[in-house]
């Protein structure tokens, strides 16, 4: 009964809410966004059959934390998406307050979805259920209860699972807090999915001698890519840095060896995925063609939610595009999907002196920049991007105080590709070598002023708009 009062709660909120969130003019014109309410971590993201699946963490009835949902979107070419059925919605004794992220596998030709149920207790405790929903014949999903209570040892943070195949198992990576406060990465294994064994803690504070490393871990994943093994994961609780840690909570990865037999995962240095003031909660998923993507929750808990201006017209927070990963000489390299040039529109060059660079229009476009010397570019008086020769910074506003604050990569920069959409920006430097992705607010039909004696190299697209269905 509380589920299907949830769901028709949803259904009026949709209903009165959608016309007020179109007209907001920061609504993304090709990123997904949330039709009303508040979106956050992607999940369960998987392609069968031919067609895409992005489920996603949605509150249909207002801009905060409360009523998790999984909403869900379909494509077959990942630029234009369909809105499907609500996939999972709380109610249940094991998930009354929220159906916390996960993951999807296909298993005996069905989509099996692992999400995490949340339940909290008047006292203020908490617990947590690794549970499995099924496909069903008219596009929903029914849930089939818990398949994991909470291990011993851990307190009732233990969430977000990931699951997929190797050889004869299912394997499952779990974020954490044990007792002592520390985060951690769990792997266990199943023969069906439905009896699972913790095999142990693979990574985490305290851990593969990283010492001291925060005290949850969420969103892990964990897949092999060129020949190595990526462990991505958010940890919660790292001081900030002159010029890293500098978000509330950090998205990151570890490149390894993970050993199934003995449950170990031998490991690099942990690597930000993002150096800009907005990223979070990625997860990725195999092409039946062979690439790994992922795709990002373009928010961060907890930072300055409250003050988005998007607030005022019911709803909060998008989505990333989605990116192809490749490792280079150890490290994640990240490009957008070759699915989105077909948003592209019209083509312009140009080749000169920064100062003298045209304005070009960015409420929906696709920059390549090739620079020679430091130069300044401004996007709409909202964001602005330096390079010194040595460090590239981004700067805004910060959202509630109204002060500068700032983001820094640190390299040899040959190259940017920068992605805008109405009020985001992703900068992707020297072909995926490092990213920066981040919301902003400008005002009505921004332009990219650029400016400093640097020689420039620039191709510019507009980028047809891509609405849901």
């Amino acid at each position: 009964m509380e589920e299907l009062n949830l769901m028709k709660q949803a259904v009026q909120a949709m209903m009165s809410g959608m016309p007020k969130a179109l007209r907001d003019p920061h609504r993304p014109a090709w990123h997904l966004a949330p039709s009303v309410g508040l979106l956050n971590d992607p999940n369960g993201f998987i392609q069968h059959n031919g067609v895409y699946h992005l489920f996603y963490q949605w509150n249909p009835l207002g801009c905060d934390h409360r009523n998790k949902c999984w909403g869900h979107w379909q494509s077959t070419d990942l630029v234009h998406w369909q809105h499907q059925p609500v996939a999972l919605v709380p109610g249940a004794c094991y998930d009354s307050h929220g159906c916390y992220s996960g993951s999807a596998v296909v298993a005996d030709g069905k989509i099996m979805l692992a999400y995490t149920g949340n339940v909290k207790y008047p006292d203020g405790s908490r617990t947590a259920y690794q549970c499995l929903a099924q496909e069903n014949a008219h596009g929903g999903y029914d849930k089939l209860g818990p398949v994991l209570p909470l291990p011993p040892g851990y307190s009732g943070h233990v969430r977000d699972p990931k699951v997929w195949r190797h050889q004869d198992n299912w394997y499952m990576v779990l974020g954490a807090r044990d007792l002592q406060d520390r985060g951690k990465v769990l792997l266990l294994r199943s023969a069906e999915l439905r009896n699972w064994q913790l095999l142990g803690e693979i990574a985490g504070s305290q851990l593969n001698g990283i010492g001291d490393f925060g005290y949850m871990w969420e969103c892990p994943d964990l897949f092999t890519l060129d020949g190595a093994e990526v462990l991505i994961c958010c940890p919660q609780g790292l001081a900030a840095e002159a010029e890293r840690y500098l978000n509330v909570y950090q998205a990151g990865y570890f490149t390894g060896r993970l050993d199934y037999r003995q449950a170990t995962f031998d490991h690099q240095d942990f690597h930000e995925l993002d150096a800009g003031f907005e990223f979070y909660a990625p997860q990725t998923t195999l092409t039946e063609d062979g690439r790994r993507l992922l795709v990002g929750w373009m928010g961060v808990p907890e930072q300055d939610e409250d003050c988005h201006p998007t607030l005022q017209y019911g709803w909060i927070h998008i989505l990333t595009c989605p990116r192809e990963l490749s490792l280079h000489n150890g490290r994640l390299c990240q490009r957008p999907a070759r699915e989105l040039q077909q948003l592209r529109g019209e083509n312009r060059q140009w080749q000169g002196t920064a100062d003298d660079a045209p304005c070009w229009p960015v409420d929906s476009a696709e920059l390549l920049l090739a620079p020679n010397g430091a130069f300044n570019a401004d996007f709409g008086g909202a964001m602005a991007l330096n390079w010194d020769g040595t460090v590239l910074r981004l700067t805004r506003n910060n959202l509630r105080s109204g002060q500068p604050e700032h983001r820094y990569w640190r390299g040899e920069l040959t190259q940017l590709q920068i992605l805008f959409d109405r009020s985001s920006v992703e900068i992707f430097i020297n072909h995926g070598e490092a990213t920066m992705s981040s919301r902003y607010f400008p005002g009505p039909q921004p332009l990219l002023h650029l400016s400093g004696k640097a020689q420039l190299a620039l191709e510019h697209w507009s980028l047809t708009p891509c609405m849901l269905e």
